[in-house]
């Protein structure tokens, strides 16, 4: 019996293959309507994926570094914003988790805290996020309040050889350190909604979280009560060691692209070790391997329109693509799975086509072979993902006598 794992989805406009929207299965007038988003939702969520990853950015280029990618038009442009069209998703969804990406550098903390608690609510404990550190040029051009950020990865490629990266990073857990604070700020039996009484809060079951840090300070609680989950689920894509450091240290669940399984094992050590280091985190952090795949009823088919979206606007990944039938991609979720991971994150080529392909010909064939981890019934994400719901640390000890 292969090593059982979760499925997710990352969800990327009309695919992570950037000449997606040209294939005649593309719907490209669609993809900032409700009836996309929701039936793409739909279909992650009937073939029993665990959660779906939604992609953000703040700026047209997205979270590229390319000199043209502001001005070229042969990219899909244009977006909705992942935390708000997640909520949307929440109540058109029954058992997805839904993870919007979230950029660290502009947002407000409080304000994205408060609206990842909101999301917690309306989905009945099923949000998550994803961090991104740092921006481009672009996206600090776009708000206007800070010059100064990373411009591209330095020459060695390295993210330590870069003090606005590294710089980029330590906002990154300060503000994943302010979301979990903030969500522990109201203890769950906090609000009391005694008619006879008229008290409706027990305010002393609220608490300041008094954060000082390097970027940025935050004072007081939250304004959204807590949410199911207690905290959401805090994810972080990661390829290196500084990456990989801020995941050990902050997240939950981490995002790897390992070129193919054979590589698994020495991303593992580098996280293991990372842990050891940074970790305080009671839980052992979730590693998901992340794949972008093509499907086709052969082999052959697949390749083909691979071939043809390359010659329109190649693709350039460092994730492990797989092009062919539904059963080479059971094949290579069974190897990864092999090696020791919790899940994968499918990233499909086109959409709405290749998710199709998930729900009607990768799950069931997964599923068939043992590959997959049967849905327990749990009520939120993080306990499917099998994290306990933590007590606020806020909250007052009882003492035994």
């Amino acid at each position: 019996m292969p090593d059982r794992i979760h499925l997710a989805v990352a969800l990327d406009g009309a695919g992570w293959h950037p000449a997606a929207w040209r294939e005649f299965t593309a719907r490209p007038t669609e993809l900032t309507t409700p009836a996309y988003w929701r039936d793409l939702a739909r279909t992650a969520d009937g073939a029993g994926l665990l959660f779906a990853t939604i992609e953000d950015a703040l700026s047209l280029g997205g979270r590229s570094f390319e000199p043209d990618a502001e001005t070229r038009r042969d990219r899909v442009r244009g977006r909705l914003d992942a935390v708000l069209l997640a909520s949307f998703l929440a109540p058109v969804t029954r058992r997805l988790g839904l993870v919007p990406t979230a950029t660290t550098a502009h947002p407000e903390p409080f304000h994205l805290a408060t609206g990842l608690q909101t999301l917690d609510h309306a989905s009945r404990g099923r949000a998550g996020v994803r961090l991104v550190a740092g921006s481009t040029p672009q996206e600090r051009a776009n708000f206007g309040r800070r010059a100064d950020g990373p411009t591209g990865i330095p020459a060695s490629g390295r993210v330590e050889d870069d003090p606005a990266l590294l710089a980029a990073f330590r906002e990154a857990g300060e503000v994943a350190e302010v979301i979990r604070r903030l969500a522990d700020s109201w203890e769950d039996d906090a609000i009391v909604r005694d008619l006879e009484t008229g008290k409706f809060l027990d305010r002393e079951r609220v608490h300041n979280v008094e954060f000082e840090g390097e970027f940025f300070s935050i004072t007081g609680a939250s304004i959204v009560p807590r949410s199911p989950q207690g905290q959401p689920l805090i994810t972080a894509l990661a390829h290196q060691t500084i990456p990989y450091r801020f995941a050990a240290e902050h997240a939950d669940l981490v995002f790897v692209t390992p070129a193919d399984a054979a590589a698994v094992g020495g991303i593992l050590n580098e996280l293991a070790d990372a842990a050891d280091e940074v970790r305080t985190l009671d839980e052992p952090l979730r590693v998901f391997a992340d794949l972008l795949f093509l499907v086709e009823d052969t082999r052959r088919e697949a390749e083909a329109v691979w071939n043809r979206l390359q010659d329109r606007s190649p693709l350039a990944t460092d994730a492990r693509v797989v092009v062919g039938t539904a059963d080479d991609v059971v094949d290579e979720i069974a190897a990864l799975a092999a090696q020791g991971v919790d899940g994968i994150r499918l990233r499909p080529a086109r959409l709405p086509a290749d998710l199709d392909a998930i729900a009607e010909r990768v799950v069931p064939r997964a599923a068939g072979a043992g590959i997959l981890l049967p849905d327990d019934g749990a009520p939120t994400l993080r306990e499917r993902v099998g994290l306990p719901r933590l007590a606020s640390r806020y909250a007052r000890q009882e003492v035994g006598a």
